[in-house]
C-alpha cells in the first residue's frame, strides 16, 4: 500500500500562485537568544563580580587602616600620659629627636624614653612589614629598616595628601613599586599588603607635626578577602547560570509554541490553497462527468447484452467520482470540530464495498480482524474520506495482486486503533519522512494531498496517524481514534 496520501515524495507538484509563499530562511530565536543572552549575562555577571570584589577589598582595606590609625594614635596618647609629661604635650612634638633640646618643660631624656617606648610598640605591630616615621620636612627620622633613616622622600603623592588633609590615608598593593624608594621591606610580601599614613598632631590638633607610615600584610584580612572572592564569584556564577537557564527554558517554550503556531499557519494556508484548487477542479469535472453519464445511459438503451455490464460499471464509477468530488469540497470547507459517534467497522465495510471491483480486478485479498462494532469520535464524511484515500493508495501500490489487511483493536486509555497494512512496493526512508507533507508526490499527475488531509482530519478530532514502510515489503498505516462515549464493541470476527 503506497500510502502516499494520493502520492509520495520524490516529485514535487507545483503550487498555484495563490498558494504558499516562497521559501524563506526562518529566524532561529533559540539559537540567537542562547548566544546573545549568554554574552550579556556573562558580561553583566563579570562586571558585578569585579565591582563587588573591588568593593570588598577597598572596604576591608579602609576598615583595617582606620583600626590601625586609631590604635597608633591611642597608643601615642597613652605613652605620653604614662610618662607623666606636662598636659597638652603630644607624641608629634616628641617624635623628632632633633628637637629634644628645645623642650623647656621636660628633659631630653624623658622625651627620648617616651619616644622609644612608642616606637617599640610600632615596631612590634602584628603583620607589619615596614614602619617609617616622617618629620614635617618629609625626612625619615625613624624606621624599622635602619638604612632608610635620614632619607628625604619627595614626589610621594600619598604622603603629601596625608600631610595636607590631616586625615589617615591608606592604599593597597600587590607588589612593591620600584619607584617608591621607601618601600624597602626586609621580607617580600606574599599577597596583598596595605600602606597606612597616620598623622600625629600638635596640642591644638590642627597642625601635623609627624607622619607614621605602616606597611602591613594582614594575614587574617587576606584570608577573609580570599573567602569573599570565592563567595562572590561562586554566587555570581550560580546566579548567572540560574538566570540563563531559566530564561533559556522560557524562550525555548516560547520558540516551540511559535514553531507550532507557524506550522499551523502554514498548514492553514496550504489547505486554503488546496480548497481553492479543489473547488476549481471540481467545477471543471462536473460537466464532463455529467456528459459521460448521460452518454452512458443513452448507450445502455441500445447496447447489446454483453455491453450492458460494462456500461453499468461506467455509470457506477462516474457516480462514485461525482460523490468523491462533492465530499472533497465538503471536507475542505470550514467545519465544526465537534466529533460525532461513528462506527469505524461499518465505515471500513462501506469502503471495502466501494472498492470491491477494483480489489477483485487487481487480484488483492482483503482481510479484516476486529469487533463487529466499534464507536469512535470522528465525523462520518471525514472518516469515509480517510479510508477512501488509504484504500486507494494501497490498491495502487499492488497492481499485480497482494494482501490488504485491516485490524481494529482497543487500547488502554479509551483509544481504538485501526492498522491498515499492504504487501505493495513500499517506499524509501526519505519518502517515509516526507509522506505527510502537503503537495509532495511521486505519482504522475498526483497532487500530494491525500495523507496530508488524513493527518489533518485525525488531529482535528484528537486522534493521530503514523506510517512505517519498507521497499518491496509494504506499508503499514496506524490510525488512533478516541473511543466515543457510550460506544461498545461486539465479538471478534475476521476474513473476507
Amino acid at each position: 500500500m503506497q500510502m502516499l496520501g494520493n502520492d509520495l515524495p520524490g516529485k514535487t507538484a507545483s503550487l498555484p500562485a495563490s498558494g504558499l509563499a516562497a521559501p524563506f530562511q526562518p529566524f532561529n530565536l533559540l539559537r540567537w537568544f542562547s548566544l546573545i543572552s549568554l554574552l550579556i549575562i556573562t558580561a553583566v555577571a563579570g562586571g558585578l563580580g569585579y565591582v563587588s570584589t573591588r568593593f570588598v577589598v577597598r572596604d576591608s582595606v579602609q576598615r583595617d587602616a582606620m583600626l590601625t590609625a586609631q590604635f597608633i594614635q591611642a597608643m601615642a596618647q597613652a605613652e605620653v600620659r604614662h610618662s607623666q609629661l606636662p598636659p597638652g604635650t603630644t607624641m608629634g612634638e616628641l617624635i623628632d629627636a632633633r628637637f629634644d633640646q628645645q623642650h623647656l618643660q621636660f628633659s631630653p631624656a624623658l622625651a627620648e624614653s617616651t619616644r622609644e617606648e612608642f616606637l617599640d610598640h610600632v615596631a612590634h605591630l602584628p603583620d607589619a612589614l615596614l614602619a617609617n616615621v616622617y618629620a614635617r620636612d618629609r625626612s625619615i627620622v625613624w624606621s624599622t629598616n635602619p638604612s632608610l633613616v635620614g632619607k628625604r622622600i619627595s614626589d610621594d603623592d600619598d604622603l603629601e595628601h596625608a600631610f595636607r588633609s590631616r586625615k589617615s590615608v591608606s592604599a593597597s598593593y600587590h607588589k612593591p613599586e620600584e619607584d617608591r624608594e621607601e618601600q624597602q621591606f626586609e621580607r617580600e610580601p606574599r599577597h596583598l599588603f596595605i600602606e597606612n599614613y597616620i598623622p600625629l598632631f600638635d596640642s591644638q590638633g590642627e597642625q601635623v607635626l609627624a607622619m607614621v607610615e605602616i606597611y602591613k600584610e594582614p594575614q587574617d584580612l587576606i584570608r577573609r578577602i580570599q573567602r569573599g572572592y570565592v563567595l562572590i564569584w561562586a554566587s555570581t556564577l550560580v546566579g548567572g547560570a540560574l538566570i540563563y537557564f531559566g530564561l533559556f527554558w522560557i524562550v525555548r517554550r516560547a520558540s516551540l509554541m511559535l514553531q507550532h503556531q507557524q506550522e499551523r499557519l502554514v498548514a492553514s494556508e496550504t489547505y486554503v490553497a488546496l480548497g481553492e484548487m479543489s473547488s476549481a477542479v471540481a467545477h471543471s469535472l462536473r460537466n464532463p462527468l455529467a456528459n459521460i453519464r448521460s452518454s452512458a445511459e443513452l448507450a445502455q438503451e441500445i447496447a447489446s447484452p454483453l455491453a450492458q455490464k460494462n456500461i453499468t460499471d461506467i455509470i457506477s464509477q462516474v457516480d462514485r467520482m461525482s460523490r468523491w468530488v462533492r465530499e472533497l469540497l465538503v471536507s475542505l470547507r470550514p467545519t465544526s470540530d465537534n466529533p460525532e459517534v461513528v462506527d469505524l467497522v461499518a465505515a471500513i465495510e462501506d469502503t471495502y464495498l466501494a472498492f470491491a471491483q477494483q480489489i477483485e480486478r487487481n487480484g488483492v485479498r482483503f482481510t479484516f480482524e476486529g469487533p463487529q462494532l466499534q464507536w469512535v469520535a470522528s465525523q462520518s464524511l471525514q472518516l469515509t474520506q480517510i479510508l477512501n484515500s488509504l484504500f486507494s493508495n494501497a490498491l495502487e501500490a499492488m497492481p499485480k495482486g497482494g494482501e490488504l489487511r485491516a485490524q481494529v483493536t482497543v487500547q488502554d486509555g479509551g483509544r481504538a486503533q485501526l492498522l491498515l497494512s499492504d504487501t505493495g512496493k513500499g517506499m524509501t526512508q526519505q519518502q517515509e519522512r516526507m509522506v505527510f507533507k502537503p503537495f509532495f508526490t511521486t505519482k504522475q499527475g498526483g497532487l500530494g494531498v491525500g495523507l496530508a488531509l488524513v493527518k489533518r482530519i485525525m488531529e482535528r478530532f484528537g486522534g493521530s496517524v503514523s506510517l512505517s514502510s519498507r521497499e518491496e515489503e509494504g506499508t503499514r498505516v496506524s490510525l488512533t481514534f478516541n473511543i466515543a462515549a457510550g460506544g461498545d464493541h461486539g465479538p471478534q470476527h475476521s476474513g473476507r
